[in-house]
């Protein structure tokens, strides 16, 4: 797999498989996803209003850096590190980079690079 091309293409399907079953359930919810390909930036965001006041929220943001994915923030049920495993991603090519650094040679993913 060439990482640099592929990588990219899969978080995107990715992410937009979880936008299409997310805007079903709540429509009045803005559900977009966020990309700047050429700095390696994917972000899953939501927008709405509740009585008055702005609801944002980031559900996913996942940086690609030196041939890994950097999971900044994710808020998925099971992981997005786990439907990038279930696509072939070997596991040390996946930081969970919401942990410190400290504590991520606990998990079994990257510790980083």
């Amino acid at each position: 797999m060439d990482k640099l091309t592929e990588y990219p293409k899969l978080i995107k399907r990715i992410l937009t498989e979880y936008l299409k079953l997310c805007r079903r359930p709540q429509p009045h919810i803005e559900t977009f996803l966020i990309t700047d390909e050429q700095n390696g930036h994917y972000i899953w965001m939501n927008l709405d209003w509740e009585k008055g006041d702005r609801i944002t929220g980031i559900t996913v943001y996942v940086r690609i850096g030196d041939r890994k994915f950097w999971i900044e923030e994710d808020w998925t049920e099971d992981g997005i590190a786990t439907d990038l495993v279930r696509a072939g991603v070997p596991k040390e090519d996946i930081v969970l980079a919401f942990h410190e650094p400290g504590m991520r040679q606990y998990t079994d993913f990257a510790v980083a690079s």
